[in-house]
């Protein structure tokens, strides 16, 4: 099972990104949980200045931008 967390604190991007990972998810199947970390102060734990941040299974794979449906799908599916 993957551990997905999106970092933000609520903009629009954030909310964005946090929709797009949930649609890809569902369609795909893949196992997987998704988590929306809001909180500052645990944003900060990553070390990361702009948001959106993707994280999956504690690794960011992408940070600062809304990604693509299709760089959502290849990132959870390999």
């Amino acid at each position: 099972m993957k551990n997905i967390k999106i970092l933000g604190t609520g903009c629009p991007k954030c909310k964005q990104t946090t929709a797009l990972v949930e649609q890809v998810v569902k369609e795909t199947g893949v196992d997987a949980t998704v988590e929306k970390v809001e909180d500052i102060m645990e944003i900060m734990k990553y070390n990361v200045l702009s948001t959106p941040v993707l994280v999956i299974d504690e690794e960011i794979t992408i940070k600062g931008r809304v990604p693509s449906k299709s760089e959502v799908t290849e990132l959870l599916t390999k």
